[in-house]
């Protein structure tokens, strides 16, 4: 049986701690853990939404920048590129056409870009894209509707069929025009359009720009002018249009019709005479008869006093701010100078002194229109004359006396020399910057005669200041060039005969 401590022994067991650690507090115990609560089911449910949220953004940021650097980096396009992307194509037919000519590629995505329309909606036109464009660029460029601009440009003086004909043969443009627009209401002008416009459009934009320039026009005119309303004023400027192309005479011609309106006088112009006899087609395709001229038509300004019922073209806004503001002169009559201007005058006679003055002008043209010209030579009938050479330094041109190079090639002149022993050329020894080293040939009389022959210049005088005669001592001990001793820059060292 053990032995059950007694009283000594647990004293004994207690003096193990000192007095002094006996003093010292007791730490007590810590408290015991609260018992975990389980987090009930809509917390989960949102804790559990918050973090796929987290990480759905992280993933779309992460996506975003790979867009944003594949959107905006360098294409393959090569070099600058014109495409045409034709009305009603949709974002997948775009995109087929930029990749297959190498502007994108990724046209899955620029067909999502397309169809979320961050950019815009995507327009129809010719487009220019510039080297390495980045998709960015490119779906900028077509939804913004930076097309490539054409220019259309409307001579001034046509009638409108004649506009509508221009019209309707550009291949720039797109559909019909249904009806011809009145004479006068079409402003001539230089159009920007790009491709793929209607031709109504740029009718209907004509027309726009015709009465906003007539407008202006009209608003600034001459307080006293006899015209009383604006479509007046645009018949008066279709008859200057015809009459005159120059910028300086517009206002003196019109300054004519004026007085003459002023005066109750017939205008008298020839425009109006074919006008009413071919319309809008607006040529007559010969001169005026005096049957035309007697021609009773509502246009001959010959037989009916005042302006023409309608204009007969369509005035440029030039000829419309000269009808307005005339010239301040008393001149009646004017007719061509010749010099593509006209002549004019205040009274019938000094008329017909011009008029006299211009049917000499034209006897004179058709004199010499009637001339025959005379035949073209045959170089083989071209006859030799004697020719002179060119300056030295260069091969002899041989010319015939009082022909040009030009003519010279024509008859293939060629050089006496040329083969021979004179050919300078083909001598090494010949010094081209000295004459007194003409070499000699070996049979002077035979060559000389094969000169005479070929045309060639051995018997013609020399121009003067030319030395191509033979130095008397070449080839002699007396020859300065074969002296060591003799000074070349020295005219007193010459050695003496002897």
């Amino acid at each position: 049986m053990a032995e059950t401590p007694g009283p000594a022994q647990e004293t004994r067991r207690r003096s193990l701690f000192s007095p002094r650690d006996k003093l010292k507090p007791v730490k007590a115990p810590p408290p015991p853990e609260k018992p975990r609560k389980r987090k009930s089911g809509v917390l989960a449910v949102i804790s559990a939404f918050f973090t796929v949220s987290v990480i759905i953004l992280l993933g779309v940021a992460m996506g975003v920048g790979y867009v944003r650097r594949v959107v905006n980096e360098p294409g393959p396009l090569q070099s600058d590129r014109a495409v045409v992307i034709e009305r009603g194509a949709g974002a997948e037919e775009i995109a087929e056409l930029l990749e297959r000519d190498g502007i994108i590629r990724q046209p899955t995505l620029f067909q999502a870009m397309a169809m979320s329309q961050i950019y815009g909606k995507l327009k129809a036109g010719e487009f220019l894209f510039k080297r390495e464009a980045s998709l960015a660029d490119v779906i900028d460029t077509i939804a913004n509707g930076r097309a490539i601009e054409h220019n259309i440009t409307i001579p001034e003086g046509l009638t409108s069929e004649q506009i509508v004909a221009r019209v309707r043969d550009s291949d720039l443009l797109v559909g019909s025009i249904a009806d011809i627009p009145p004479e006068g209401s079409l402003l001539p002008d230089t159009y920007k359009i790009q491709r793929g416009t209607s031709r109504d459009a740029l009718v209907a934009r004509m027309q726009r720009d015709q009465k906003r320039v007539l407008n202006e026009v009209w608003n600034k005119r001459a307080k006293d002018h006899p015209v009383k309303n604006a479509n007046d004023l645009v018949i008066l400027a279709s008859v200057i249009e015809k009459e005159t192309g120059r910028a300086d005479e517009r206002s003196r011609v019109a300054g004519v019709f004026v007085n003459r309106l002023n005066k109750n006088m017939k205008l008298q112009s020839d425009p109006t005479i074919v006008y009413g006899l071919v319309g809008g087609k607006g040529t007559l395709g010969r001169g005026i008869t005096r049957a035309d001229i007697n021609s009773n038509t509502p246009y001959n300004t010959y037989v009916i006093t005042g302006l023409p019922p309608t204009p007969i073209a369509n005035p440029g806004r030039a000829s419309l701010e000269a009808a307005a503001n005339p010239s301040r002169t008393r001149d009646l009559f004017f007719v061509a100078d010749g010099t593509g201007g006209h002549a004019f005058a205040e009274t019938l006679e000094q008329h017909n002194r011009n008029v006299a003055r211009w049917r000499q002008i034209e006897e004179q043209r058709d004199s010499a229109a009637q001339q025959p010209l005379p035949p073209a030579a045959s170089p083989q009938a071209v006859p030799v004359v004697p020719s002179v050479p060119t300056a030295p330094g260069n091969r002899s041109e041989v010319r015939p006396l009082g022909t040009t190079p030009a003519t010279t090639a024509a008859v293939g002149a060629r050089d006496a020399t040329e083969g021979t022993a004179l050919d300078v050329l083909a001598n090494k020894s010949f010094d081209l910057n000295s004459m007194q080293t003409m070499p000699e040939p070996s049979h002077p009389a035979r060559n000389r005669a094969a000169q005479r022959q070929k045309g060639g210049f051995a018997d013609v005088p020399l121009a003067q200041g030319t030395q191509k005669g033979r130095d008397a001592s070449e080839g002699t001990k007396f020859d300065p060039l074969k002296n060591s001793s003799f000074d070349l820059n020295s005219t007193k060292a010459v050695p003496a005969l002897r």
